[in-house]
């Protein structure tokens, strides 16, 4: 998934289900874009079976087709199996490294570990 259809669908999956103006109208609070631009990236989106499409009263409404922490989970994996050859241990060092990730966040992480075994 490109930035630009990652942005699309954060937004798609805040509201639920949306139109193309829903989009259009919260993307334009933080930036420029085109109305075509956001209905031809939508339609990608559905195309690549992200989003789903229905005809609504006035225009199409979109919802997506799995929720957002499916896509996120699989979008780290992958990122994950590329970057690092399958392990999430060296992403995990590299942030600690980078100072990206704080004290309380490593405790949480810590918790969080812990609640899974």
């Amino acid at each position: 998934m490109t930035e630009q259809e990652l942005e699309i669908m954060k937004v798609v999956w805040e509201l639920g289900t949306a139109t193309v103006r829903d989009v259009y109208e919260t993307l334009l609070k933080h930036r420029k874009i085109a109305y075509t631009t956001v209905m031809t990236m939508m339609n990608i989106l559905e195309e690549k079976e992200y989003l789903n499409k229905r005809a609504g009263e006035k225009a199409y409404v979109y919802q997506p087709r799995q929720p957002k922490t499916k896509v996120v989970t699989a979008m780290v994996q992958e990122f994950v199996d590329r970057v690092f050859n399958g392990s999430a241990q060296p992403l995990l060092v590299q942030l600690v490294k980078d100072r990206q990730l704080s004290e309380k966040d490593l405790e949480e992480i810590a918790r969080q570990i812990k609640e899974a075994e």
